[in-house]
């Protein structure tokens, strides 16, 4: 999908644990810091569809699992209407770059809890907030949640 960069994530160990370096502001594809935080869900939660119209976000699963799944309802680019999925957390773990205006959410796999890390481009803006919300069965969005197939 025009815009989305995956990076294959991969932890160095040692005698004495793990590191998982995430997002570098050396990465090719790095903008800007806007925030860090981190979005839960339950199992089974499913939380879609929202996009933004300034801010890129970047997202990593820290644990659990996570079905992630974008739409592109970018007008001019060459890739709209195309879905992606990705499975990403403790046993894939992955940054996605999610680029303005792709329509985007997550699933809570497995019978953990998810956490979800977002390093935004953009601080949020609570009297402004660029976020857009759209309907879990948006018609416009060819994705069913329920069993996680092309409509």
């Amino acid at each position: 999908m025009e815009g989305v960069i995956v990076k294959p994530l991969k932890f160095i160990c040692d005698a004495r644990g793990r590191l998982l370096e995430i997002f570098r502001r050396d990465d090719p594809f790095f903008q800007q810091f806007g925030q860090v935080y981190i979005s839960t869900a339950y199992p089974g939660v499913i939380k879609a569809w929202h996009y933004h119209r300034l801010q890129t976000d970047h997202f990593a699963v820290l644990s659990g699992m996570a079905r992630i799944v974008l739409f592109d309802y970018r007008e001019d680019s060459h890739t709209k209407g195309d879905i992606r999925e990705y499975f990403a957390g403790a046993y894939n773990p992955l940054l996605i770059r999610i680029p303005p205006l792709v329509v985007h959410g997550f699933q809570a796999l497995g019978t953990e809890e998810t956490l979800l890390l977002n390093c935004p481009s953009e601080p949020y803006n609570r009297e402004r907030p660029d976020e857009y919300r759209l309907p879990l069965d948006d018609p416009r969005i060819p994705y069913c949640w329920k069993e996680g197939e092309k409509a």
